[in-house]
């Protein structure tokens, strides 16, 4: 699958109307959820000197579930940015194409002690 095809179906779809609208909630599907991983490695990948090193899991939450990236603690910068810009940037997003399945999803950069404590 190319990777303009992969954004098409991360971000496409059809709109819902009102009357079609399922009731609120707050998890994505599982397909959804793996390809919002598989976008945030992809991009987390490109961003970092040590690509090999990095890995996106995602962990459950009380309103929706968290993909957790992990890297070298040099990478972590690259992946946040100056002033936290591309970490949002990457937020927003995982946080919309989340939102046409009516699910929550954030993002988080893990420090090497949570790491190591959640291994």
């Amino acid at each position: 699958m190319g990777f303009f095809s992969f954004i098409g179906n991360l971000f496409g779809g059809k709109e819902e109307t009102a009357s079609s609208a399922p009731a609120a909630r707050t998890t994505v599907d599982p397909s959804s959820q793996q390809n919002l991983e598989e976008f945030v490695l992809y991009i987390s990948k490109k961003l970092v000197d040590y690509p090999d090193e990095v890995k996106v899991r995602t962990a459950s939450a009380e309103n929706g579930s968290v993909i957790q990236i992990t890297c070298r603690p040099g990478d972590r910068g690259k992946i946040i940015g100056k002033s936290g810009k591309t970490i949002m940037a990457l937020r927003a997003l995982v946080s919309g194409a989340a939102g046409r399945t009516k699910g929550r999803v954030s993002v988080e950069v893990l420090d090497d002690e949570v790491e190591a404590a959640g291994a």
